[in-house]
């Protein structure tokens, strides 16, 4: 013990055997003489204890526990769910080609020349229904400078007296000039879906002749109700509300002229405006690449439909015929995911690629056509973003004045999705030739889901959001596009046959 209690560099070297150097910390110390004099410091060797470090310091949560304050990035995960999905899509592509060979034939498809002529002929002559409306709108714009130029002409007091025949008057040349778009309107539609539906066979042909159509009806809708408006207010202007400022650049009735109608027949928007936001100049080479999107998915959606998509409903026939339901289910799930990608793919060609060119090529400033439509907390979220020119206008021209005549919200709401309901039947069964009500029901279905899932929207915090969104996807994924689907295709195939004759 003697030995041990020596002097300090003799302990330490006694030490220095037991602890390894590395884990020495060097320091200086200084000594008091005795006298009152401290000698100048010398460096002296601490040691660091590496077995009693304090690991348990404070209270602490797990990262994916409620308790824990700031959320773990999830990053690995995504990537983790990327890689699953692209092997287990290659496994469906090998497997695919294993059981079936090579599908694809450009030269396989049952068209006919027929088709082709009606098609075009039905492209040339639908955009004219908006010159009509062109039309129809000089001839109430006439009237409205007359009525002005005879309030001129009168002093005030008869124009104070006059006030109410004049009322009187405005609405019965409303009503004119309504019946007269309505008849216009109407018949744009309902001549496409007559040729459509009895005189062109193949459904993709047919489906492009009713969505122009359909684009079209909506814009001469637009048109009349927009302008009816702008006309009620010129000749009233002490009742009527403030116009947008966007407006000034064209006041009514300077917007009534070819050129403007030009503009909005070829603007990516449905929702009609005397002016629009504009940019400042073209950028060719945005639109080329824009367009080159749309062409590289348009082969990328032909591929993945011919090649998969169509043996897969080809296959449920037996089981839609012998209502063999596990399999029917099991058909939905397995047609999910390609009737997804398809989807996401159209989705991508037409909001982003397509619709940005030509907003490039018209200088449409206002590219707002979609948001984040994928993160939608409910359903009726994902219906007032993922399709924004549809949604301005069943909002501005079906909801609102609804509203502003004395109905709720909720049966506005209501009656949006049955008439959305209207279209998306004739965009479907029309081209199909088999008006099953199947698209009517499935936007009716909306409604019930919309409703359930608006208090998960409203909840506070992330978990009613997440549910919310899961039913979204799972409403959308599984039931919605691939029971539909499913559905047309048997239908179409117990009245004509296979659309496309495989190679063999």
């Amino acid at each position: 013990m003697a030995n041990y209690n020596g002097s300090t560099g003799h302990s330490f070297r006694r030490y220095e055997n037991i602890v390894p150097k590395s884990e020495l910390i060097h320091g200086e110390q200084t000594e008091n003489t005795g006298s009152g004099t401290l000698q100048a410091p010398r460096k002296v060797a601490l040691v660091k204890y590496r077995h009693v470090a304090a690991v348990h310091s404070k209270p602490r949560a797990s990262c994916l526990s409620q308790d824990s304050k700031t959320s773990p990035s999830l990053l690995g995960f995504r990537n983790l769910m990327v890689i699953v999905l692209v092997v287990m899509n290659m496994r469906l592509i090998v497997e695919n080609f294993i059981k079936y060979g090579v599908l694809i034939c450009i030269h396989c498809h049952d068209y006919r020349r027929q088709d082709v002529l009606l098609a075009t002929i039905l492209y040339a002559l639908v955009p004219c229904h908006l010159f009509v409306a062109y039309i129809i709108e000089i001839a109430a714009k006439a009237h409205a400078k007359g009525v002005i130029g005879r309030r001129k002409k009168s002093d005030a007091g008869a124009v104070q007296s006059k006030r109410g025949s004049e009322a009187q008057v405005y609405d019965s040349i409303w009503r004119n000039v309504a019946l007269a778009h309505g008849i216009n309107a109407t018949l744009c539609l309902l001549v496409t879906s007559i040729v459509v539906y009895f005189y062109i066979h193949h459904p993709l042909i047919g489906t492009t002749c009713q969505v122009h159509a359909i684009i079209v009806w909506l814009k001469i809708c637009s048109y009349a109700f927009t302008n009816r408006d702008l006309r009620h207010a010129m000749l009233h202007p002490i009742t009527a509300s403030a116009m947008p400022d966007v407006y000034s650049a064209c006041p009514y009735p300077d917007n009534i002229s070819l050129k403007n109608l030009s503009y909005f027949w070829w603007a990516p928007t449905l929702v009609y405006q005397p002016a629009y936001p504009r940019s400042t100049d073209i950028r060719w080479l945005f639109v080329f690449k824009r367009l080159a999107e749309v062409a590289v998915l348009s082969v990328f959606i032909w591929l993945a439909s011919a090649q998969y998509a169509a043996p897969l409903l080809r296959n449920s026939l037996n089981k839609m015929a012998s209502l063999d339901i596990a399999a029917i289910f099991e058909r939905l799930m397995k047609l999910s995911t390609i009737s997804l990608v398809i989807w996401l793919a159209g989705f991508f060609a037409i909001f982003q690629s397509l619709l940005n060119a030509l907003a490039e090529i018209m200088r449409f400033g206002d590219r707002e056509f979609y948001t984040d439509w994928w993160n939608s907390p409910s359903v009726g979220t994902y219906w007032r973003t993922w399709n924004k020119p549809v949604y301005h206008f069943m909002r501005r021209h079906v909801y609102s004045p609804l509203v502003g005549r004395g109905w709720s919200s909720q049966m506005a709401s209501a009656m949006v999705f049955v008439f959305s309901g209207f279209l998306h039947e004739v965009l479907v069964g029309i081209p199909t030739h088999n008006i099953l009500g199947v698209a009517f029901l499935g936007m009716v279905v909306q409604i019930p889901l919309i409703a359930g899932t608006l208090p998960l929207e409203r909840m506070q915090g992330i978990h009613g959001k997440i549910v919310g969104n899961c039913i979204f996807w799972i409403s959308f994924c599984l039931v919605g596009q691939p029971l539909a689907a499913l559905l047309y295709f048997f239908a179409w195939q117990a009245k004509y046959g296979s659309v496309s004759r495989t190679q063999k």
